[in-house]
């Protein structure tokens, strides 16, 4: 069957599209999770969220109310009965798949648990998808981990070898590998009869953002230092080269794809990077210095690296969802640590953080226009 390749209409988030659309969300407790299913209820989505409890206290999810709008089934992604029985009870026609385990240095300690979620997971939702006739749309959230990241300078691009060294990075290649042979093999329009539901990967580079209480994630780590009582940040790896986003420019980038694969799928059905423009890229010490001016406190200190192998540069080449999707970031670096260490200054102030978390999403679709 042909596909198409020409450059695509722009992509926008419409909220008319999203106005009573009924979404399912898995791993809506997460830090991921709960933003975009605040984002998608804040449009008029019909929201069921499928997760395990929230993976930290605090927890965005729990300060900003996230269960008050949406449907909330607390249960495994593998639980694949309990997946089946919600997604018909929802009726969903777009479904979002972030349910995974989210840390590299996690993946050391208990990779069988890593792969479970990460592949098992994915195999999981699709097997349920291809039995649920009102499903649409399917994205497959994995990460600009999944390639076989041999540090190099150039930017990875979608058809660059996938793989993995450590347990978390090769179970996103494994996800990514998982996702498209389900959708070669049971949905349109790779088998005739197949279901209709068209399927987009995405993989994001790394995601800053306020609500994240992550144990060994940089911005977490960073807040825990500078609000705890020594004011210290310890990084491990300073020199560590990454590309950050805001967390609202991946998921606009998520609610975009979903929009056309419901409505004009031809050439979206395919794997997108998703991540900041060339150049934004910076090193642990450069964010953990912005994020310390910002918040106005703290200091940071280096230390040795310890522990298991992490990856020192990892880059991706966007162009494609430039030139194919219209599609760009948004916030620069410096905005995107701005709207970080305000929701966290905010949050030390005690503000209720639904109300500014919904503002900050209401910022971003103004900039987004």
């Amino acid at each position: 069957m042909g596909r198409r390749q020409g450059t695509l209409e722009n992509l926008a988030v419409t909220a008319e599209f999203w106005r009573g659309r009924r979404v399912f969300v898995t791993g809506h407790t997460g830090f991921k999770g709960a933003w975009l299913s605040l984002w998608l209820a804040r449009m008029g989505a019909v929201v069921t969220g499928f997760s395990l409890p929230p993976p930290s206290r605090p927890s965005l999810f729990d300060l900003a109310q996230v269960a008050d709008g949406v449907t909330s089934v607390i249960a495994d992604v593998n639980d694949q009965p309990a997946l089946e029985r919600a997604l018909a009870a929802n009726q969903a026609e777009v479904v979002f798949h972030l349910a995974a385990q989210a840390l590299v240095r996690e993946s050391y300690q208990d990779p069988v648990r890593t792969f479970a979620t990460n592949v098992g997971g994915t195999v999981t939702l699709l097997d349920s998808v291809r039995r649920t006739a009102s499903v649409r749309a399917v994205v497959v959230v994995t990460s600009d981990k999944c390639y076989d990241n041999e540090e190099r300078l150039q930017g990875y691009r979608e058809n660059d070898r996938l793989g993995g060294r450590d347990p978390y990075s090769a179970s996103k290649g494994c996800a990514e590998i998982a996702a498209r042979s389900m959708q070669m093999s049971f949905f349109a329009p790779f088998v005739a009869d197949g279901h209709p539901a068209r399927i987009a990967t995405v993989r994001a580079g790394n995601v800053i953002g306020g609500g994240d209480w992550s144990d060994d994630r940089l911005v977490p780590d960073i807040v825990r230092g500078c609000l705890g009582s020594t004011g210290e940040v310890r990084l491990r790896h300073p020199h560590a080269v990454r590309p950050w986003q805001h967390v609202l420019d991946p998921l606009g980038a998520y609610l975009d794809i979903a929009e056309k694969l419901a409505t004009a799928p031809d050439g979206i059905d395919e794997a997108w990077n998703i991540g900041p423009d060339a150049g934004e890229e910076r090193a642990v010490l450069h964010v953990a210095q912005a994020m310390v001016a910002a918040l106005g406190t703290g200091r940071v200190l280096c230390e040795a690296g310890n522990g298991p192998h992490e990856a020192n540069l990892l880059q991706l080449d966007c162009e494609k969802a430039r030139t194919r999707l219209g599609w760009r970031p948004r916030l620069k670096f410096e905005e995107a640590v701005k709207f970080t260490a305000d929701w966290y200054a905010a949050w030390q102030r005690g503000r209720e953080m639904l109300a500014f978390t919904r503002a900050q999403i209401a910022a971003f679709e103004v900039m987004a226009r």
